[in-house]
């Protein structure tokens, strides 16, 4: 079937929230009344056929071409099907995604992901901070499902995670996995400072060596079973986590952050 697609004519002065346009909203509506959605554009609402030609029929898998980062709320609240985007996409990228994929060819803004609760999220550039994180004044960021960025993530990468699983090909800013409940996050490239900051539970799997703060212990090196098991939960994805020539099961350990409860980990690839 012929995706539903959205393809940006022109690109708007102000940025437009595209949280309207997701399949579970748009399955039972004609092309007419599609492009009779108003989406918010700075101060204005605008319909959606003044900002995007519209083609295809099949809901459950949308495409929008043409995409700038000035388009806020891609995916937001996400209930099944497949949004794929060429181009960069703005703020809130995959908001409370609860089931299905967005995948992105270019970078995000901040916030993506934040306080998704299942599905998937690609995104094959750099996303900013806040990745999988908690709005302001929320105590929970991501509570399920997949992040997976083949780029670089900003600050704060995790803050207040509870739950589910995110997958950083390339490196990561300043505090990342702060104030962490429960989770993972593995970073292939290099981390900031103030790694772990305030986290209570949760993994941080590494590949290279982070600064770690006093309220961090060394454990010593360990040889752990479960990653073995994780790794192979990667095999279908498209990314380095998949290839065999990436796994480890031999690393340093440390606890903390024993300002806190003390319960979370960093566990740092040791070099055989």
């Amino acid at each position: 079937m012929s995706a539903l697609t959205f393809t940006l004519k022109t690109r708007p002065d102000q940025r437009v929230d595209m949280s309207p346009l997701v399949c579970h909203a748009l399955e039972n509506l004609d092309i007419t009344d599609i492009a009779a959605i108003k989406l918010h554009c700075g101060k204005r609402k605008v319909r959606v056929d003044e900002l995007f030609s519209i083609s295809g029929f099949d809901a459950k898998h949308i495409q929008i071409k043409n995409s700038f980062s000035k388009l806020d709320y891609i995916g937001k609240d996400l209930d099944g099907g497949v949004i794929h985007v060429e181009g960069d996409v703005g703020a809130y990228c995959g908001m409370g995604l609860k089931a299905g994929l967005i995948k992105i060819s270019g970078n995000a803004g901040i916030y993506a992901g934040c306080e998704m609760k299942k599905g998937l999220l690609e995104i094959d550039g750099n996303t900013g901070d806040f990745l999988g994180g908690a709005l302001p004044g929320n105590k929970m960021g991501m509570k399920g499902g997949l992040i997976l960025i083949r780029g670089n993530a900003g600050d704060r990468v995790g803050d207040h995670l509870r739950r589910g699983t995110i997958l950083i090909e390339g490196s990561v800013g300043d505090y990342c996995g702060s104030r962490m409940i429960a989770g993972t996050i593995a970073v292939m490239g290099y981390t900031g400072k103030f790694l772990g900051h305030s986290m209570r539970r949760g993994t941080l799997l590494l590949w290279n060596a982070p600064k770690l703060s006093a309220s961090f212990n060394d454990c010593g090196s360990h040889t752990l079973a479960f990653l073995p098991m994780l790794f192979k939960s990667f095999a279908d994805l498209n990314s380095a986590f998949a290839l065999p020539e990436n796994a480890f099961n031999r690393v340093q350990r440390y606890a903390g952050d024993m300002s806190e409860i003390g319960r979370g980990e960093v566990l740092v690839k040791t070099v055989m």
